[in-house]
């Protein structure tokens, strides 16, 4: 009965460590839109939302008949806030790495994806001088993605994202005062890819 045991144990590990070689890899380009706020911690400022967008490639692998797989891009985003007319746009390198789920047909398959990413400040506004506060985008920042789409012809996804920042990305500094106020970005991004 243990060496029965034993090897659909070791089945199963090799089975596991097998399906990532055989897993269907392709390469492509994903870019849209993001509707980008910040969330600070006080209630400093009211920000509303900023339009930037995205773009970079990006690597999926998924394993046959499971479904399962990874999503992984390096994509130059735009993020910020707006306040009062004025915007403060941040650009950074995001690295998303999320788990994937995919159903259906191989003419139209639903996903799901969620994961971690990496924010790495490439630009745009440092500083952001208010009336009584100065705002400061900081260099790195990570948070979660949430995401859902369609999948076309096995090669087009048109899906909606929503990133939410678990770091802070801008500090608030109120004129004469030592306290700082942090805030952390949340992001609803509309994406479409093509895979090769």
């Amino acid at each position: 009965m243990k060496k029965s045991i034993v090897l659909v144990f070791v089945a199963l590990m090799l089975g596991v460590l097998y399906a990532p070689l055989n897993a269907q890899v392709k390469f492509g380009v994903k870019g849209g839109v993001n509707i980008a706020s910040v969330h600070f911690s006080d209630d400093v400022i009211d920000p509303n939302n900023v339009t930037g967008y995205h773009i970079g490639p990006m690597i999926e692998a998924m394993i046959p008949v499971t479904g399962l797989g990874i999503d992984v891009a390096v994509l130059y985003s735009q993020k910020g806030l707006e306040f009062e007319d004025e915007s403060m746009k941040t650009d950074y390198i995001d690295v998303p790495v999320n788990l994937k789920w995919k159903t259906g047909v191989s003419v139209a398959k639903l996903y799901v994806a969620a994961g971690p990413y990496l924010s790495f400040r490439a630009g745009g506004d440092k500083k952001w001088d208010l009336i009584e506060s100065q705002i400061e985008a900081k260099s790195f920042g990570a948070g979660v993605n949430l995401g859902a789409g369609v999948e076309l012809l096995n090669h087009l996804q048109v899906g909606v994202n929503y990133g939410i920042g678990l770091t802070d990305n801008y500090s608030v500094n109120k004129v004469g005062l030592d306290d700082l106020n942090d805030g952390k970005n949340r992001t609803w991004s509309i994406t479409a890819a093509i895979l090769f």
